[in-house]
């Protein structure tokens, strides 16, 4: 019973870093491993910004984080809060959607979490695909600001690092170290999640957490065993010759969709930048890693095994695809696991899809670059006054009561008996009118850290929980992980001539020598001044 699966879907894949634009400047603290051993410690300074992690629980997952999962739904739900923490003001709010926008007066689901709350929250909600015009505009003009704001690392403002501390209240003050204790479910809220909250080491943000989860390498279980397919690919090569194998053009069936992703995944391609043998700081393209993925995807296209529609560029129906067995393999965010099974078994109770366990390069482990740890947080309003800061605050820790309490269930399913009514699981069931009302709006002003107990699909909990779990024992931690890096406006694009070649080389339009002259123009373009502002913050962020 998590946030609905296709709302974290999509923000799982939205979230793609806290890359801004303006010049330089970084938070980096001290960070561990997933084995818990440190790794480097560049600001201890940076660290006392953000709030100390202390984790409160009202349900015992049965697994764990990183899965954090249950499978079983509390016989009865906490209560975080006895008393409404608002002190009946009235705050403005602006957030995205990306969905039909509701009304917001008249809206028993906005009225009633109000009331819950003892406050008023007044939403101007936006167009999500074209939220980025309206933060900039806003932020433009300062007086326009609402009290309280959603803002989407992705679509961020030029300079936005240079004028975010005049622009949104200092949180550190207030919920900084300790002083969250005040706050328990914002205590509860992962560290990693607030170092990405910093600008100019300035604490401004209020974390909706991310897991940081790879997108998986899905395979359809019930028609791999149809087809007697009974031992899974552990090297690209062994994919490959399987996505030839189950090709059957006369009977409509290809291997797979497009595995660009999956072929940087496969070879442990960064996400950014890393360091070579001899301690040279190289820009992904420039890996051999990123060299032995396009040779891996231009076999691939060129073995016939990917689906006609995926070589011609339709992405958008890849799942229509993969659901319908039209193809077999697919990439996909693994929010998109459970909503595929909503959507196929109740008419076909045999389907299944699982996510491959993680496979490297065929030489040694394999290497999982652990994702950012959030991609949408919110701010408040810069002069807002002490007893407000902190009367939001309260209403941001209601707000990220986590899974098992009373108040997880008002904010993302509404009122019970009203938007939702719970069946013989205890799992929602939306009314009409939960379905017309109920959008997502308070989550990105705060949330918890995901968690999953979709209980209604036996199994599931499970594997997602075994899979998350095991590809967390290959996470490595990017070269920048933790750090908010911003870039000058005049270099912010010049990466973006591979996105196209990538796809030239993979459909055989275009050749690896394409790809060297491709890198000795990023250089002249700004490539080798990017390198040495990259450079310059690792130079100044090593352990003393």
């Amino acid at each position: 019973m998590t946030i609905d699966l296709s709302r974290r879907g999509l923000l799982g894949a939205l979230g793609v870093g806290a890359i801004a634009v303006a010049g330089p400047s970084v938070l980096a603290g001290c960070r561990t491993n997933p084995q818990g051993a440190p790794t480097t410690n560049p600001s201890a300074a940076a660290d006392a910004l953000i709030p100390k992690y202390t984790l409160k629980e009202y349900a015992k997952p049965d697994y764990p984080p990183p899965a954090n999962g249950l499978e079983k739904i509390p016989a009865s739900f906490a209560k975080s809060y006895d008393t409404p923490p608002g002190s009946g003001s009235t705050i403005t709010a602006m957030t995205p959607l990306w969905g039909a926008i509701p009304k917001t007066t008249g809206n028993k689901y906005f009225d009633g979490i109000n009331a819950r709350l003892g406050s008023t929250i007044k939403f101007q909600i936006s167009d999500g695909n074209t939220y980025g015009d309206k933060l900039a505009t806003v932020m433009a003009s300062k007086k326009d600001l609402p009290d309280w704001l959603c803002l989407t690392t992705w679509s961020l403002p030029a300079r936005f690092s240079d004028t975010a501390p005049d622009l949104f209240e200092d949180l550190t003050p207030y919920i900084g170290g300790d002083k969250v204790n005040d706050y328990p479910n914002l205590a509860s809220v992962p560290t990693d999640s607030w170092r990405y909250s910093v600008y100019n080491d300035t604490l401004i943000g209020i974390p909706m957490p991310d897991a940081g989860i790879p997108n998986p390498l899905f395979y359809r279980a019930d028609l791999f065993e149809k087809l007697g397919v009974t031992d899974l690919p552990t090297t690209p090569d062994e994919v490959l010759t399987l996505a030839k194998e189950l090709t059957d053009t006369k009977a409509g069936r290809y291997g797979c969709d497009d595995l660009w992703n999956q072929a940087q995944n496969f070879y442990g391609v960064p996400p950014s930048w890393r360091l070579d043998d001899a301690g040279n700081l190289l820009n992904r393209v420039e890996t051999d890693e990123y060299r032995q993925a396009l040779e891996w995807i231009a076999k691939l296209f060129k073995s016939g095994a990917v689906h006609p529609d995926a070589v011609a560029g339709n992405g958008g129906d890849a799942k229509t695809r993969f659901e319908s067995g039209k193809t077999l393999m697919l990439s996909d965010g693994i929010g998109g696991w459970a909503e595929a099974l909503q959507r196929q078994l109740p008419t076909n109770p045999t389907y299944s899809q699982l996510p491959m366990p993680v496979i490297g390069n065929g030489s040694g482990d394999p290497v999982v670059w652990k994702g950012p740890a959030m991609g949408i947080f919110s701010a408040i309003k810069k002069g807002t006054a002490e007893a407000k800061v902190k009367e939001i605050l309260k209403l941001a820790d209601f707000i990220a009561a986590p899974f098992g309490t009373e108040e997880y269930n008002l904010i993302n399913y509404g009122i019970e008996g009203t938007h939702y009514t719970l069946d013989e699981n205890k799992l929602p069931k939306m009314t009409d009118l939960g379905g017309a009302e109920v959008q997502p709006t308070f989550i990105f002003l705060a949330s918890p850290a995901p968690s999953v107990a979709k209980v209604q699909f036996p199994g599931f909990v499970k594997a997602y929980s075994t899979w998350v779990n095991e590809t967390a024992t290959h996470y490595k931690e990017p070269l920048f992980y933790g750090m908010n890096i911003t870039v000058p406006t005049r270099l912010a694009s010049i990466g973006s001539p591979f996105d196209d070649l990538s796809k030239d080389i993979a459909r055989g339009r275009k050749t690896l020598t394409d790809l060297d002259k491709a890198i000795e123009t990023w250089k002249k373009a700004g490539g080798e001044e990017l390198r040495t502002m990259y450079k310059k913050i690792l130079d100044e962020t090593k352990p003393s």
